[in-house]
Parts: structure tokens; sequence; C-alpha cells
């Protein structure tokens, strides 16, 4: 019998929701992708409160999805948060207020659990046997060290596009104070990371909205339309992603809005978003990034499969 499964990904800046379908061999395919931009993470602030107009957008978001998902048969649903909620003081007022309105329990994974799926979700598709998974999120960034394709090392840190780009005033145009601050700021929150020492010759696998944004941008910047418009496996240099960023910080917001592959509500968080990376490339000798569409999503259904047959063998 053929099973759905539904998982809402409820993340820092964006919810998604993508519906699979599992054959009875464990082979599966997407059928259905919904994606919102609520920005939960908004106005945390040092606080680290979830605003009520944040609770409020993302609870409409699951509602919408909730109509989706309840049409299709047989269905799963493995809902998850991260950094944003995971870091809030008031999260269980907002669990149990998702619960009530939405009905939906959500699992707030913790951060190397975030990575750990990051991880199973790049490895299952990508033929790389080393690299330096970075999952750059709304709040947190996932770094996860590859060696011969296990997972060596993996930590999850509290910064991300949104709370960089509030923390730093990097949301319009950017002063260079508020850039140097951000930038010594997030080399010593590297600096810290020890095993990263190990990653300087590999290449940086990218997950997570901002690295889309950037993939969407140097694509169209090139012309080189993917069929499909995937980014999966999709290349770049270092020397690219630094002359994409400083285009960035050549503009002001309204500026940026009008940039081609650059979604407008994106504008404001993408020099943030872009920052982890092109602190790392800093350090990076090897000097490729490879971007990944599959990740924690990914991981979550890779583990639901392998349960599911050991179950049944």
């Amino acid at each position: 019998m053929v099973e759905n499964l539904a998982i809402v990904d409820l993340g820092s800046n964006s919810a998604r929701m993508a519906i699979t379908e599992i054959a009875p061999d464990g082979r599966f395919r997407e059928i259905r992708r919904v994606k919102e931009n609520t920005r939960l993470s908004e106005g945390m602030g040092r606080e680290k409160m979830l605003q009520e107009s944040a609770i409020e957008r993302t609870i409409a978001a699951l509602k919408r999805f909730k109509k989706i998902y309840q049409e299709i048969p047989n269905i799963k649903v493995r809902a998850i948060t991260t950094a944003a909620v995971r870091q809030a003081r008031n999260r269980q007022e907002f669990l149990n207020r998702v619960q009530q309105e939405v009905g939906i329990h959500l699992q707030v994974l913790s951060g190397k659990k975030e990575a750990y799926y990051d991880y199973l979700g790049v490895v299952r598709t990508l033929r790389l046997n080393h690299c330096l998974i970075l999952d750059v999120g709304g709040a947190s960034c996932e770094l996860i060290l590859v060696q011969q394709r296990k997972a060596r090392n993996l930590i999850s840190i509290p910064v991300g596009a949104v709370n960089l780009s509030e923390q730093y005033h990097l949301n319009g145009y950017v002063r260079s104070a508020d850039l140097f601050r951000a930038q010594v700021a997030m080399n010593e929150r590297l600096t810290k990371i020890p095993w990263l020492r190990y990653a300087t010759r590999v290449p940086i696998v990218l997950l997570g909205g901002a690295n889309r944004t950037l993939a969407r941008m140097t694509q169209s910047y090139h012309h080189r339309h993917r069929r499909n418009g995937s980014i999966h496996g999709y290349q770049l240099s270092s020397r690219v992603v630094f002359a994409t960023y400083r285009e960035l910080l050549n503009r002001n917001l309204a500026q940026r809005k009008r940039m081609t592959g650059l979604e407008p509500e994106r504008a404001d968080i993408i020099i943030g978003g872009m920052l982890p990376l092109v602190t790392l490339l800093q350090r990076n000798s090897d000097g490729r990034v490879i971007f990944s569409e599959s990740g924690v999503r990914e991981g979550i259904i890779t583990e639901y499969v392998n349960q599911r047959k050991r179950h049944h063998d």
C-alpha cells in the first residue's frame, strides 16, 4: 500500500511542507511542495521571545498546509521546527497554541539532530566523500564535517540570516563599521570550533534559504538556467561568491529588491545570510561550493524509510 508522508518544516524564516509518496518497496517521490514566508524569528532580539505578529503569520500558514494534506489519503504528518522555536523563551506557549489552534504536534529538533538530518539528506544524493556541509537558516547555522562519507563532527550555532541582519543592521544600505563588526563576530564564532581546521581543503556543500538564493542569483546572472530550475549539484567558485556579495553590498534595500534571482522579501536578510559562507570561504583553500537541494526533509524521509524497512524485514 502506498503511504503518504507530509513533512512540515517550520524554519526561522519560512515554513515549508513537502508531501512524499512512499511505495511499498521504499522508493519515494515528492508529489507536492509548498512554501510560505512567515519569518517566525522576526524581532526576537536579545530577549529571545517569539513575537505575536510572527506567531499569527505562522499559525495561518500551518492552517493552509493542513487544508492541503487533509485531502490526501493514507497520510502521516511529521512536523518539525528548528532554531527560532528552539531558542525562544516562550516556546512552550507557542507549541501549545499550534496544538490547540491547528491540531499539529510540533517536534523541536535539537541543533545536533538538525545537522544530522542535513548530513543524511546530502550524502544520499551527492557523491562526495569529503566535504563541509553548511546550512544557513534564519536563526542558526549547521556545520557538518564529512570524511569518508561519515559525519565526523557536527555543530549548530545560533546565528542565521535573520538574527545576524537584525543585530548588525545589515538590512538596508550596509555601513562598513557594521559589516566589520559582523565579520569579526562571525570569525570569532568559527574560531571556537576546533575541528573546522580539518575542513580547509574540502568543498563546501550549501543548504538553506540564503544559500539557495545565492545559487539562483548567480544562475540568472550567468544565464545558465538549469532544466527544471534545479540547483542540485550546481557549483561555484569562491571568486563568484565574493563578487556576488560585493554586488549586494553596493546596493541599498530598494536596489537589491530589483536584482534578478533574489526574492524581494529576502533582500533585507541576504547579506546577513551570506556572511557565514563568506567568512568560511576566507579560511578555505579548496574554493569550491556545491549546492544541495536535499537537506533536513530528505534526511527525515531517509530515516523514515529505513525504519520502515527494518520494521517489515
